[in-house]
């Protein structure tokens, strides 16, 4: 849960979500602006707007700003989670077919947790899987060890920040044991970007 609109977008920039449902009227920032600044990022996780605004302008302004439904107040509970069911279905079936990500040779599937090549395959551990996929999602693009903590283990981990070389020395060496065509280089006080070689 998040208490006002600059909260949410925070959380919306720096975890994945399998659903959002957004008020519209929330303070510092209001839920249209959010989705419409998620969206202009990239994101295209479901949202549902929830508002009192039941004018058919509001509910296109929301919609035409990108959210995948639209529940005005009030409503029942039961609705809203049935719409929640059917907005999480629809996406998971949508994203069924992304569940592959390519880059140079190496292939990451998403729903087996397995990083190959035409040369050989490994299934990941989470931590290693969530930290390539995340590269492998942004690439080319430098991704701060502040970054990778916040995604993957959250805000308030109890651990230090060299977990992140760590996992990334051991991508190195699938990467290598694959023969893969990139590879991880660090950025010097900046971070870390998968790159082809």
């Amino acid at each position: 849960a998040a208490y006002d609109g600059v909260e949410a977008l925070e959380y919306l920039e720096t975890n994945e979500y399998d659903g959002v449902i957004l008020d519209v009227m929330m303070p510092r920032m209001d839920g249209i602006s959010v989705l419409q600044k998620i969206r202009s990022a990239g994101n295209h996780v479901p949202v549902i707007l929830l508002t009192a605004k039941a004018e058919v302008d509001d509910k296109v302004r929301g919609l035409d700003s990108g959210a995948n439904d639209y529940l005005t107040k009030p409503f029942a509970s039961r609705e809203l989670l049935a719409r929640i069911r059917a907005m999480t279905r629809n996406s998971a079936a949508a994203g069924q077919a992304d569940s592959k990500l390519h880059f140079g040779n190496i292939t990451l599937d998403c729903a087996t947790f397995t990083l190959s090549s035409p040369y050989n395959s490994f299934v990941l551990a989470n931590k290693e899987f969530q930290m390539i996929e995340f590269l492998m999602r942004n690439p080319r693009q430098i991704i701060s060890a502040e970054q990778f903590m916040d995604r993957i283990w959250g805000f308030d981990a109890d651990v230090e920040s060299n977990v992140v070389w760590t996992y990334i020395s051991y991508l190195r060496r699938k990467l290598t044991a694959l023969k893969a065509d990139v590879e991880i280089r660090a950025r010097r006080n900046a971070g870390y970007c998968l790159e082809k070689m």
